[in-house]
């Protein structure tokens, strides 16, 4: 009875350490909870000349790090500013991808038009996704130059 008992406990903290481990190489990279950075109060430049041609722009997809999944966006500018980021591609594998994508790329859309330059925040727990975002709007602003 002894012996059974002890198989038993054994089956259950190992079935709890597979459990655990399955739900650790779901995360996103980062063990660390989704947090907004506060968005920077830098005014967009002020100059009278327009930043940008006015237009829309599709960027090339990018990989983003550690094969999360691809990025691409679409670009559109008006009035020589950015007005709207479109995600036509975006990390969404099944589980936590998906919620980081899902809180991130709201909060980078809005960083990219406050800012109005590929000069956003990183996003805590977001960090691949973030930079593979600053990546391909640099390479998308250029087009609209």
């Amino acid at each position: 009875m002894k012996k059974f008992l002890l198989i038993l406990i054994v089956l259950c903290l190992l079935t709890a350490g597979i459990v655990v481990w399955n739900k650790k190489e779901e995360m996103d990279g980062d063990d660390a909870p989704i947090v907004a950075k506060p968005t920077s109060s830098t005014p967009a430049p002020s100059s009278a000349a327009a930043q940008y041609k006015d237009g829309s722009y599709t960027s090339d997809v990018v990989q983003t790090d550690r094969g999360f999944g691809p990025l691409q966006i679409k670009l559109v500018v008006s009035g020589g500013k950015i007005s709207d980021v479109q995600f036509l591609q975006f990390p969404n594998k099944p589980g936590h991808t998906t919620e980081v994508s899902n809180a991130a790329l709201p909060l980078l859309k809005q960083e990219a038009i406050t800012a109005q330059s590929a000069q956003v925040d990183v996003v805590t727990g977001a960090t691949q996704t973030s930079e593979a975002f600053q990546q391909v709007l640099s390479a998308t602003l250029a087009m609209a130059k």
